[in-house]
């Protein structure tokens, strides 16, 4: 209180002296002040105060603190009060009293006891440094943090008190202080300090400039509190934050696994390990509740992440079966559903795995690993393996916060690892049954060399409803078909699976390409009425369906196809040219819209027919442009080559990632023409003499191709047929013989009318000739033409004749 106004009061606190101070303080002169009570200078609050306050001072103490007086011209003004005992020269007492106003001051005028027990009494660090940095003061409490008592850093800097923590930039906050002045507060810095050399602790330090009485740097003053904990616990709400982000980003067992490895190191651990169940991996059903006691337990290793090279070196592949010993610290998590931990491994104790990789046991201290955490892995009641977190530091074991953030790291990402789990199975279950309605084997025949390919689709989409099917036909031809239904999963393969049991039914009526789909999107159209059924995408919903159908005859050459919401086939020449068809792309089946329209090219013998899903033009989740993709997918065909197994797999690979957005199918059919001496055509009169003759020529033509076996159960058939197409039938009639695979025989007429088998009484005397046919041959059937029909037999060229 250098600036205050002295006053004196005798004991009974009267005032005895005034000074000019203090009449330029509170406006009252010597004359008018001198004689009163001090407390008639305060306002009443305080005046009742001054009666204690002067009992107090009388018996040798000080008192220090606020009150307000009364000026002159009636206003109030706070002032700092401080009064102390003063002896006179005469032996008597008398009280000091010392006014401070408190507008613009800087605050309590403290005095230097007062000052040192705040600074020396807080848990706060509290240093000052000077200009070069060097220290000059230090509060008791900074010795919590090492470094030694205040008199021992006198003269050192920072670094040489604190070697384990970066000077540097502590020495760097200071000189920014000195230079501008401004207040540094709030900086963090993590490190290990003297006080506690074994592990990491943080700190949040704060720096203030000093100046002189001219306004210059006479150093800065900085104080210290530790915030390890609190610096911890933000480390692991980022750890787990960072976990939630990166864990379960994907539907894939293994890969999840990995995952939580990767989160966990370096910032938990060093070295971690994840081993889950051989069923997990599998996506089967766990019994609930911890593991049963066994000798031994099998897992697999899922995933590992090491901070350091060498560490360990025996770890074992992914995939690979891990097994621990009986009774070990793993299998003990896994059949009492408890984590483990222990600070310090034993150095000479042997790893817990059985059979290690290099076939010898190895100790923990060969290993390097000196603290391990065991955690298992349990999610909805189920066990579904371990996470095991290692440590190399000695100095720096785990602890039990770090148990408890170990087991909320690995409780997230066990819901991850099981809902991956979860939809294996039922992906593995959609799959199977999506592959179980696929033909395992396209079928032997003779119109053309083909090749299928089906990639599903990934984890995250889920496998589709793309189909394919090769259906022979009557004539020695071949119907092609490619389709899609709509949605994912289970849904999308039962209704591909309807999808295409219908086709093979359409396809054995032998009707034209546009028939076949308006017949199956009638069929999906009555279906969707019958069932109620929903949006699209519903169970075994096949509304929106794709489908592209295609038929070709190996006689002639000759191809008719038609497509519903499905992309046309690509033809590859034989001179290795893609051309893409120009095909009308009819509605999806079930929406409704024009009728389905037709077109019939003729195809080159080597001509390469690829039948394909959307999925193999658009690979990604993105929209493409359809040139764009045409183009990617021409050049994709024209490098393939030339044999479909081969080229329908490089196709598949060139245009589709290993893990598409979307399923795909592909089928490639390579045409082939039959050899003109394999067929034989004769055109016949209307007259029912024309029967014999018919049978002599197809007799004749049977020995010519050397199947004499078959001749008089030909003889029969051609016969019958003849007969009927004769006596029942106008116009035309042509009688065809084709020899690939089996013996099909062929009657053509001009009549629109399709004979139907009867089961003739004992006393008929008619109607038994296609009951003989059905009899003698394999398969026989009708198929309309634009002119007319044809009613065929087939009969097998292996088999004996009947």
């Amino acid at each position: 209180m250098a600036d205050a106004a002295p006053l004196l009061l005798d004991p009974h606190g009267i005032v005895s002296g005034w000074t000019a101070r203090a009449e330029r303080l509170l406006g009252h002169g010597a004359p008018g002040t001198v004689g009163r009570k001090f407390a008639e200078l305060l306002i009443p609050d305080d005046a009742g105060r001054m009666p204690d306050l002067l009992e107090r001072c009388r018996s040798g103490a000080e008192w220090a603190g606020l009150m307000t007086a009364l000026h002159r011209d009636g206003h109030r003004l706070a002032v700092m009060v401080r009064i102390t005992p003063a002896v006179e020269p005469r032996g008597g007492t008398s009280l000091l009293v010392l006014l401070s106003e408190l507008a613009g001051s800087a605050g309590w005028d403290m005095s230097r006891s007062v000052l040192e027990q705040m600074v020396t009494g807080t848990p706060i660090g509290i240093a000052v440094v000077d200009t070069d940095l060097r220290f000059v003061w230090s509060n008791a409490a900074l010795e919590q943090f090492g470094g030694g008592p205040a008199e021992q850093r006198l003269g050192l800097r920072y670094g040489d008190v604190q070697p384990g923590l970066d000077a540097d930039s502590v020495e760097a906050q200071m000189r920014h202080v000195l230079e501008t002045g401004e207040q540094v507060v709030r900086f963090e810095h993590v490190g290990r300090v003297r006080s506690a050399p074994m592990r990491d602790t943080a700190h949040m330090l704060s720096f203030t400039r000093l100046d002189d009485d001219r306004g210059d740097p006479m150093g800065v003053y900085y104080t210290v509190v530790e915030m390890t904990e609190r610096y911890r616990a933000r480390q692991r709400l980022s750890l787990l934050d960072r976990a939630g982000q990166y864990i379960g980003r994907t539907l894939d067992v293994t890969t999840t696994a990995q995952e939580l490895a990767d989160v966990a190191v370096p910032e938990l651990a060093d070295f971690v390990t994840v081993d889950l169940l051989d069923t997990v991996l599998r996506g089967a059903e766990l019994q609930p509740g911890p593991l049963g006691e066994s000798d031994r337990v099998r897992l697999r290793h899922a995933g590992h992440r090491s901070r350091h090279q060498d560490l360990p070196r025996t770890v074992v592949e992914t995939g690979a079966v891990v097994t621990y010993l009986a009774d070990s610290p793993p299998v003990r998590c896994l059949t009492t559903g408890r984590s483990y931990r222990q600070e310090q491994l034993d150095p000479l104790a042997p790893e817990w795995l059985v059979g290690p990789p290099d076939g010898r046991e190895s100790t923990f201290l060969e290993l390097g690993l000196q603290s391990v955490m065991i955690v298992p892995i349990r999610a909805r009641g189920v066990t579904l393996g371990l996470t095991t977190f290692y440590r190399r530091r000695r100095e720096d074991p785990f602890d039990a916060d770090d148990l408890a953030l170990a087991e909320d790291l690995v409780s997230r990402a066990a819901v991850c690892v099981d809902n991956a789990r979860r939809y294996t199975r039922e992906r593995n279950a959609a799959l199977g049954l999506q592959r179980s309605l696929l033909p395992l084997h396209l079928p032997e025949q003779g119109a053309v060399e083909a090749s299928a390919c089906y990639r599903p689709a990934d984890e995250l989409t889920g496998l589709g409803g793309d189909w394919y099917d090769l259906i022979p036909l009557s004539g020695a031809r071949v119907a092609l078909v490619v389709g899609e239904a709509p949605g994912h999963g289970i849904d999308a393969a039962a209704a591909m699976g309807g999808l295409r049991t219908a086709v093979r039914t359409l396809a054995a009526l032998d009707l034209p390409p546009e028939e076949v789909l308006a017949h199956l999107d009638d069929l999906v159209d009555r279906t969707a009425g019958d069932e109620g059924a929903g949006p699209e995408g519903t169970y075994g919903n096949p509304v929106g369906s794709g489908c592209v159908y295609v038929v070709y005859d190996p006689v002639d050459g000759r191809c008719t196809m038609a497509a519903a919401g499905h992309p046309s086939p690509a033809v590859v020449a034989p001179d290795g040219s893609v051309s893409f068809v120009d095909l009308p792309e009819g509605p999806a089946l079930g929406v409704g819209g024009p009728p389905f329209e037709s077109v019939e090219l003729e195809l080159p013998e080597g001509s390469t027919l690829a039948l394909h899903t959307d999925g193999l033009l658009l690979p990604s989740d993105e929209e493409g442009d359809f040139d764009t993709d045409r183009t990617r997918l021409r050049q994709a065909l024209e490098r393939a080559g030339s044999s479909p197994a081969p080229s329908c797999r490089s196709v598949v690979d060139a245009l589709v990632p290993s893990r598409p957005y979307d399923d795909v199918a592909l089928l490639m059919a390579r045409t082939k023409r039959l050899d003109p001496g394999n067929v034989a055509v004769w055109d016949l009169s209307m007259d029912p003499a024309a029967v014999a003759e018919a049978r002599r020529t197809a007799t004749g033509q049977l020995t010519r191709w050397g199947l004499d076996d078959l001749v008089f159960t030909t003889e029969l058939i051609v016969s019958e047929l003849v007969t009927n197409a004769i006596r029942y039938a106008s116009g035309p009639v042509r009688l065809r013989l084709i020899r690939e695979g089996a013996l099909v025989c062929e009657v053509f007429d001009g009549g629109a009318t399709a004979p139907h088998l009867r089961h003739p009484r004992a006393t008929d005397e008619g109607g038994r000739g296609l009951l003989l046919v059905s009899q003698m041959a394999q398969r026989w059937g009708t198929r309309f033409v634009p002119d007319g029909k044809i009613i065929w037999a087939e009969q097998s060229l292996t088999a004996p004749p009947v």
